[in-house]
């Protein structure tokens, strides 16, 4: 995979990239913001620090996703609540706080490597739920004939659901589904994609917890 590092550290870069080709990847590395936005079509994925010299690694985030689906995992020392949920509503896959374990951070790559190759995947199903279309090929969401505009991460976790409308499905193996390894998902990102998910519906009662077990989607 073609991955950009997007760090102002020169020592965090160096090492970080020696690990990853060393696993196989071809990375480049930028310093600035506004190098990545100018670049984020060059990459599969993106690794994205926040602390940057010259903007917000949040602002970043925002602005390359209002152009690209790239999968980007955020790579941050900031690991307070709120910098974690803004990360992951703004449409990150992902968020990883320093120091990051090198061998967790080769595993998340990975998960993100898989998903992207089932993505890229034809698909033709539309799953019909009352007034909600939901287009597994096109990735689109549609509420009353309404697109709703879903992160990648928020389509992800809906897909998995969708794909079994009225069957329970386990916290594990959504996690699993999703981040690719319910060992490594972090569970506070999925309740943040749930809520998140559950306010763009607008459907009270269509996506529902199921206590101490997991989620459906569908009524009774």
């Amino acid at each position: 995979m073609r991955l950009l590092l997007v760090e102002d550290d020169a020592g965090v870069a160096d090492a970080l990239s020696e690990t990853l080709q060393a696993r196989g990847h071809t990375v480049s590395h930028a310093i600035r913001g506004c190098d990545a936005l100018h670049r984020h079509r060059e990459a599969d994925v993106i690794l994205l620090d926040l602390g940057l010299p010259d903007m917000d690694g949040l602002d970043v985030l925002r602005k390359v996703r209002q152009v690209s689906l790239v999968p980007v995992l955020v790579l941050t020392a900031r690991g307070d609540e709120r910098s974690v949920v803004r990360g992951l509503r703004l449409g990150a896959d992902d968020y990883l706080t320093k120091p990051v374990r090198l061998a967790e951070l080769l595993a998340r790559v990975d998960a993100v490597v898989r998903r992207a190759a089932i993505t890229a995947a034809p698909q033709d199903d539309v799953v019909r739920v009352e007034d909600v279309e939901i287009d597994l090929g096109a990735r689109r969401v549609l509420v009353d004939g309404t697109d709703i505009g879903l992160t990648t991460k928020e389509f992800a976790v809906l897909a998995v659901l969708a794909a079994r409308p009225g069957t329970a499905v386990s916290r594990q193996q959504l996690m699993d589904e999703v981040w690719g390894d319910a060992y490594l998902a972090v569970s506070r990102s999925l309740d943040v994609h749930l809520t998140q998910l559950r306010a763009k519906l607008d459907r009270p009662g269509l996506l529902t917890t199921i206590r101490g077990f997991g989620y459906r989607f569908g009524r009774d």
